[in-house]
C-alpha cells in the first residue's frame, strides 16, 4: 500500500500546530483575554485559523454575502459568491453595496451599474486583498484588473449561463472544472471559489469529495514528509484527513474540531500552508523558497458572531 514517509518531527508539529492554533481560536471566540497561547511563534506572527470557514473573510462571505438575503435569486447568489472571492475584501463589498443601495445583481453587471460601483470603490483605496496573487490581469484585453474581472463575469454569467451549469453540477469536482475552464481562474482560485459556492444552500457536497493543493500547501507537504511515497499532493491531504483522530490521540493533543466538526480536506490543505510558514521560524533549515513570515500579529481583535452554513448543524 502506498503511503507517504513522514519527517517525524515536522509531521508531529503539523498536528501540534492544528491543536494549538484551534485552541487560540476557541479562547478568543469565548471572549477570554490575551494571551491565548504561550507559543512564541504563534504569539508573534499572524496565522490563519485552522478551519477555513472561521476566518474573517470566509465569515463575512457566509454572513453578509450568502445568508444575508434569503430571497436572492439563485443566479444572483452564485454570481455574488464568485465576484466576492475575486476581491476577498469585505471593505470593497461594503462600498459596492453602499453605491448600489443593495447587494449586487446580474442586472448590475449587464447595465454597467456594477462597474460604476467598483470604480467608486477604487477611489476609497485598494479593492483587492494582498493575501494571494491573482492570475494575469489582461486576459480580456484590459490593462486594469477590475475591467478584466467584469469581462470574466459577463462571460461566465451573461454569455455562458454558468449559474445554471453550477446548479446542475453532479459533484464538487465538476464545479471546480466548470470554473477552471475560464481565463483568470487558475487552480487555486477555482478550488477556493468551489468551496465558497459549497457554503451556499444551493450546492451541497462533502468537502472531502475533492481537494486541490495550492502552492503553500505543496511547500508544506515537502516539509512534513521526506517522501510522498508515490501519492499526489491531493492524496496526501486526504490521507491526513483520514488519520486525524489517530494522530491527535497518539500525541495526547486535545482537538475538538470546530464545535465538533472534524478537519476536512480544505482545512488540512490550509494547515500545510500554515505549517510551511511556521517552519520558517521553527525549522529554518527546511528551505522552501520562503525564508520569513511576512505578517506579524497585531492585536486588533474584534469579536465576531460566528455564522456557519446551517446545513452543517453547528452551534
Amino acid at each position: 500500500m502506498r503511503q507517504p514517509i513522514p519527517r517525524q518531527s515536522i509531521y508531529d508539529l503539523y498536528w501540534y500546530f492544528a491543536a494549538e492554533r484551534q485552541r487560540i481560536f476557541e479562547r478568543r471566540a469565548a471572549g477570554q483575554p490575551a494571551p491565548w497561547t504561550t507559543d512564541p511563534i504563534l504569539t508573534e506572527y499572524k496565522f490563519c485559523n485552522v478551519f477555513r470557514a472561521s476566518d474573517r473573510v470566509s465569515q463575512y462571505l457566509i454572513r453578509e454575502v450568502i445568508y444575508a438575503d434569503d430571497a436572492a435569486e439563485p443566479t444572483d447568489m452564485l454570481f455574488r459568491i464568485v465576484a466576492f472571492r475575486m476581491f476577498s475584501k469585505f471593505e470593497t463589498w461594503e462600498a459596492i453595496k453602499a453605491y448600489l443601495g443593495r447587494q449586487p445583481q446580474l442586472s448590475d453587471l449587464a447595465d454597467g451599474g456594477l462597474q460604476a460601483a467598483i470604480e467608486a470603490a477604487k477611489t476609497q483605496g485598494p479593492i483587492y486583498t494582498n493575501a494571494f496573487i491573482l492570475c494575469a490581469t489582461d486576459a480580456y484585453g484590459h490593462r486594469q484588473k477590475h475591467l478584466n474581472h467584469l469581462a470574466l463575469w459577463r462571460h461566465m454569467f451573461l454569455e455562458d449561463d454558468l449559474a445554471q451549469k453550477l446548479l446542475a453540477a453532479p459533484s464538487l469536482r465538476v464545479i471546480y472544472d466548470l470554473l477552471h475552464e475560464y481565463p483568470l481562474m487558475g487552480d487555486f482560485m477555482s478550488y477556493q471559489t468551489a468551496i465558497d459556492l459549497n457554503y451556499s444552500p444551493l450546492i451541497n457536497y462533502d468537502e472531502n469529495d475533492f481537494t486541490k493543493a495550492g502552492p503553500g500547501a505543496q511547500r508544506g507537504i515537502k516539509k512534513v514528509f521526506e517522501s510522498p511515497g508515490g501519492l499526489s499532493s491531493e492524496e496526501i491531504i486526504q490521507w491526513m484527513v483520514g488519520r486525524q483522530d489517530e494522530e491527535f490521540t497518539r500525541l495526547g493533543l486535545v482537538f475538538d474540531g470546530l464545535w465538533g466538526r472534524k478537519l476536512h480536506a480544505i482545512d488540512a490543505q490550509g494547515l500545510f500552508c500554515e505549517v510551511d510558514k511556521y517552519c520558517r521560524e521553527a525549522a529554518p533549515d527546511l528551505a522552501s523558497g520562503r525564508v520569513r513570515i511576512k505578517a506579524r500579529y497585531r492585536s486588533r481583535y474584534q469579536p465576531i458572531t460566528y455564522v456557519f452554513p446551517p446545513k452543517w448543524g453547528l452551534g
